[in-house]
């Protein structure tokens, strides 16, 4: 479902049961940027319970995706104990779905780049997503090379996607 300001505490109780940090206000500005258009935020349910969200951006903060007019997929998260139920697939196909209705070509997902993504990496590459072409990025800029970069949640490499095949 598409979060309403009820659901900021939700979404908060669930990224601090995984674990995820988040800036003060962050759930708060997703719901101002969805009240403004530009994203949608969505909650997972499953057996009656919130185990998971992810957010739709329209316009991201991603240069390459924004001069593409790509979608991307973001902050997608399931509950670990609502893991390998196909939860993160249904909310990438739902993504996927209003994209298409949209007349997007392609999506766009960022996945992070140590162990703990693992499961995420290997279910990116299954739905059909590449990498974009263009190396890691580090808060959804270009890292040039020779530079270093802590392997923190901001590096990334940025994926695509064909919605036409």
């Amino acid at each position: 479902r598409i979060i309403s300001v009820d659901d900021i505490p939700k979404l908060w109780d669930m990224a601090i049961a995984m674990g995820a940090a988040k800036a003060d206000g962050y759930f708060d500005y997703a719901l101002e940027q969805q009240e403004a258009g530009m994203r949608i935020v969505f909650i997972a349910e499953c057996e009656g319970q919130d185990v998971g969200y992810c957010m739709l951006a329209w316009s991201p903060k991603y240069a390459f995706f924004r001069k593409m007019e790509i979608p991307e997929i973001q902050d997608l998260n399931v509950l670990p104990a609502f893991r390998r139920r196909g939860i993160g697939g249904f909310m990438i196909d739902h993504c996927e779905k209003l994209a298409r209705e949209k007349a997007f070509e392609y999506m766009g997902i960022g996945v992070g780049m140590d162990a703990s993504y693992g499961p995420a990496q290997r279910l990116y590459v299954q739905r059909g997503y590449i990498p974009d072409g263009n190396g890691l990025t580090y808060d959804r800029q270009p890292i040039a090379k020779g530079a270093f970069h802590a392997i923190d949640d901001d590096i990334s490499l940025m994926m695509i996607k064909d919605l036409q095949m």
